[in-house]
């Protein structure tokens, strides 16, 4: 980009890195991914888990066995479809404890955390994903490439979201026969890195579930307060962080009034915690680096490129869908291969008389195909992150499934073509 410049791309380097650090919704995360750790460790210092584990294991027998606790992960990944970050968040935080109990392998419940987070995300858009895909949508009904309502598209659209659904299926079938294929039959568990002898303490679960449950309502009030009074048009960045922000100090004011904890104690383990996912919020910073560099080289365009006009329109959304999951994981992110591809895929679409609805579909899913498998995505970081695995074990084992997702979606599209 710099003509092989040292001084030319140092000077690049400076001045992209500045630029991320000024910008308000990369702030907001990198704080989100650090405030997590503090809300996790606080959880954890509260003896909350082990009261949650009595509860659902010895009281109500919910979960006896590996399946049961990787099961209740991936029903609450599923029910919380709010934002693909918090549902990671939530799933690692409710089966975390069990996998400790049962010595199952981070990995798995990695993977169960990130095949449901994005998927069910995409899939049911009464969030960010949704104001997003209707917005790209709209910008190409007013430039007078599509005719129609934005939001009847949108909806068509999400019924070809053939790889969110066949990720969903197979971790279901995953999880309930445990199919263990690739890398993932050699993952095992690792001892919790962090160190609460001090805390090793039974309290009530409601330490765990009132937080939980009012992280979930406050990403709603905060997407409301956002897009002024329109959830749908509310900032995800923004909900995210003042949602971590509202939580903790809500812990701060239950965990000392229900005397659980010291000022002291409180404020030694929120720092602990979100110290300890500091490196976590630095991976982020440099996959948003690596993603700004790419689309600056307009990789997506050059993929594009290589559809001409002479391709059958039976391939047309197969085709988009590859390039879709080329450019998102190389960028790392589905929203900008959304913001990338729509603009692409849809004159094309026109062009070709090929179904619309399908082929922004094709986006859809390659978007979050590619998201799965790359290594630089932020839910693919912050699942690795909720599950105490590590990013690139979570990648390689995870990888199979994916794999094996994205040839039923790529399948699915040819057929409907």
């Amino acid at each position: 980009m710099h003509d092989f410049s040292l001084v030319g791309s140092a000077e690049a380097l400076y001045t992209l890195f500045f630029s991320l650090l000024t910008t308000p919704w990369i702030l907001k995360t990198l704080g989100f991914a650090i405030l997590v750790g503090s809300i996790m460790a606080l959880i954890e210092a509260s003896g909350a888990i082990n009261g949650f584990i009595e509860f659902v294991q010895h009281k109500k027998g919910l979960v006896k066995s590996e399946r049961a606790a990787l099961l209740l992960s991936y029903m609450v990944g599923v029910v919380i479809f709010i934002e693909s970050s918090i549902t990671a968040l939530i799933s690692g935080a409710v089966g975390k404890p069990f996998c400790h109990l049962y010595k199952t392998p981070q990995a798995k419940l990695a993977f169960v955390c990130d095949s449901t987070s994005a998927p069910i995300s995409s899939l049911i858009a009464l969030n960010g994903w949704g104001a997003l895909l209707l917005g790209l949508i709209t910008t190409q009904i007013s430039e007078g490439v599509l005719s129609g309502e934005s939001v009847h598209i949108l909806i068509d659209s999400l019924l070809y979201n053939f790889y969110s659904m066949s990720a969903l299926l197979v971790t279901f079938l995953f999880v309930w026969f445990k199919i263990d294929i690739g890398p993932m039959k050699n993952a095992k568990y690792k001892a919790s890195s962090l160190d609460f002898s001090s805390y090793e303490k039974s309290a009530s679960m409601y330490l765990m579930i009132w937080p939980i449950v009012l992280m979930v309502a406050f990403v709603f009030v905060f997407l409301y307060i956002t897009g002024n009074g329109d959830m749908l048009k509310g900032s995800g960045s923004s909900s995210i962080f003042y949602t971590m922000l509202a939580t903790l100090l809500f812990m701060f004011v239950y965990y000392i009034a229900s005397k659980n904890m010291s000022i002291s104690v409180w404020s030694k383990t929120a720092y602990l915690g979100g110290k300890k996912l500091f490196p976590i919020a630095m991976i982020l910073l440099f996959a948003f680096a690596i993603g700004d560099v790419t689309s600056s080289l307009k990789t997506g365009l050059y993929l594009a490129s290589f559809a001409g006009e002479s391709l059958s329109p039976y391939y047309l959304a197969a085709v988009i869908f590859l390039l879709s999951s080329l450019v998102s994981f190389s960028t790392g992110t589905s929203w900008g291969t959304f913001s990338i591809m729509i603009p692409v895929a849809a004159p094309m679409a026109v062009g070709m008389d090929a179904n619309i609805a399908l082929c922004l579909g094709a986006v859809i899913s390659g978007g979050v195909f590619g998201d799965h498998c790359s290594p630089i995505s932020d839910t693919t970081i912050i699942s690795a992150m909720a599950a105490e695995c590590e990013i690139i074990e979570h990648v390689k084992t995870q990888l199979p499934y994916a794999l094996i997702s994205g040839l039923i979606a790529l399948l699915l599209f040819i057929v409907f073509s």
